[in-house]
């Protein structure tokens, strides 16, 4: 249900508990003196004012996708419902792959034709015609700048193996009643394009920056721009490649393109940017997509004075010649980027102060926002724990980490799997908020959907995060805690007591 806002002198809580509590709702009354001295304090300083929030959500990966449209219609709609609409948590944020991820059934490309450096066979594919973007071409409605479908048509579309479906993208935005900004993120390049003639396996872009490989690589970010735009979806970013420096380390079989920071920002500066300037696009570039511990580091490139291409020839991915630079602090390569891309799983490894905060301070004018995060990667036996709320407390201990250190969103991966944590083609199997099961035609939220949905339910885009005092007793507890001011105002709390 929407958030009921509390009277003034009042306060409205929603609390999640292991003992089986789900956003119950209680309210009470603020009153001056307490009866005794208490445990907690906390002190809202609305005067002190940090960065603004852009929301939270996730992934429609092919995955995701294929377990949503596996279900019954009626069953699909309450579990879009409840993460779109306002009767649900009311995700702001969707993040679409740009061709195949692992969490597709197969390696694919949408320009398998070699050398076919104009793109004049470039096409979508199935997995985003039939299951994501798919109605009629044509003009734009009029909710499509804000990300999303325009359209609010009801035309189905079959899908082999499934009953007739309204694409979930159009079906997310016609249950929104925030607005919705999608950004999309590519794991390969076609094969003729990359050093190692595959999509999977490790490989970088052939030749260098400027160069036709790049361009054309370029021209295929603004292809697929086009065709969604032509199915009425426009994006409001894009990251400039998923994992770059992890696709030096990825097995074989991942679909990967590697970047140094070097090659990233020449690519940006000479192909991808004025690629986007020339397009009717209004997305601009995230860069890194990547974990934390690049941070700052990331930020800071090897170049001699001017632009040296970034790449390699043969796309070895070896360094320009030395002088320490700035990207971002590099104007040409600035006014395309929107920000920074940051995915959780290396988290531990790089305390948030000493690489979200140091990159913040560097460079105010750039948003942090989380890409990517999931749980169950890399474990030994399951991957799916049905109703693992250890899994939900490491989500919240992460947001709540992350808006302390001026990041703007986070993003879930996958919005469904299935039992396994699938499908994926390399089975690299993992949890979501969401877990399918197709057999009995339902769904499961897991704990780690209401730990998000605490944050996604009451956070809207624009709130601001404020300044919050713990009494010096607090400084003890194992507790975590945020405070935000809400557009319309409201001043929302967050607390996670571990």
């Amino acid at each position: 249900e929407p958030p009921a806002l509390p009277a003034p002198g009042a306060y409205v809580k929603y609390e999640s508990s292991k003992a089986g509590k789900r956003l119950e709702r209680s309210q009470g009354a603020f009153v001056r003196r307490l009866p005794r001295v208490p445990g907690l304090l906390l002190t809202l300083n609305t005067s002190e004012r940090y960065q603004r929030v852009k929301g939270f959500g996730g992934s429609l990966s092919d995955a995701a996708a294929i377990n949503i449209l596996a279900l019954s219609a009626p069953v699909r709609e309450r579990l879009l419902r409840s993460y779109f609409s306002e009767e649900g948590i009311e995700y702001t944020l969707l993040r679409v792959p740009m061709g195949c991820s692992d969490f597709s059934e197969r390696p694919y490309s949408y320009a398998d034709v070699p050398h076919d450096y104009e793109l004049r066979h470039f096409q979508l594919a199935e997995e985003d015609t039939r299951m994501k973007a798919s109605g009629a071409q044509g003009a734009r409605g009029g909710a499509a700048s804000r990300g999303g479908f325009g359209a609010r048509g009801a035309d189905a579309e079959r899908v082999p193996g499934c009953a007739p479906q309204i694409p979930i993208l159009r079906r997310a935005l016609a249950m929104s009643q925030r607005p919705l900004s999608l950004f999309a993120s590519p794991w390969t390049a076609p094969a003729w394009l990359k050093s190692n003639g595959d999509v999977r396996g490790k490989g970088t872009l052939k030749g260098r920056a400027g160069d036709r490989h790049h361009r054309t690589w370029a021209k295929y970010f603004i292809r697929f721009l086009d065709e969604y735009a032509k199915r009425n979806v426009t994006f409001w970013a894009v990251t400039a490649q998923n994992e770059p420096r992890a696709a030096l380390l990825a097995p074989a079989a991942f679909p990967t393109v590697a970047f140094s920071a070097a090659q990233q920002r020449d690519f940006i500066v000479r192909d991808l940017g004025p690629a986007l300037a020339r397009s009717p696009h209004a997305a601009r570039i995230l860069i890194l997509d990547d974990q934390r511990s690049h941070l700052p580091a990331w930020a800071q490139v090897v170049t001699s004075g001017s632009l040296t291409g970034g790449g390699t020839r043969g796309g070895t991915g070896a360094s320009s010649p030395v002088c320490t630079r700035q990207v971002l602090g590099n104007a040409s390569a600035a006014r395309h980027v929107l920000g920074i891309g940051v995915h959780w799983y290396l988290d531990a490894l790089v305390p948030a102060r000493c690489s979200l905060e140091a990159t913040h301070r560097l460079f105010p004018r750039h948003a942090l926002l989380y890409t990517e995060a999931c749980s169950g990667f890399l474990t030994l036996r399951f991957a799916v724990v049905l109703g693992c709320w250890q899994r939900g407390d490491s989500y919240s201990h992460s947001i709540l980490t992350v808006l302390n250190n001026y990041v703007t969103g986070w993003t879930d991966w996958n919005l469904a799997l299935d039992l396994e944590g699938g499908p994926n083609w390399v089975k690299n199997y993992v949890d979501s908020p969401v877990i399918v099961d197709r057999r009995k035609d339902v769904f499961y939220k897991q704990p780690m959907f209401y730990h998000l949905g605490h944050f996604s339910k009451f956070i809207p885009e624009g709130s601001q995060r404020v300044g919050l005092a713990s009494s010096r007793r607090c400084l003890l507890c194992n507790l975590e805690h945020v405070a935000l001011l809400r557009p319309d105002g409201t001043a929302v709390l967050v607390v996670l007591n571990r």
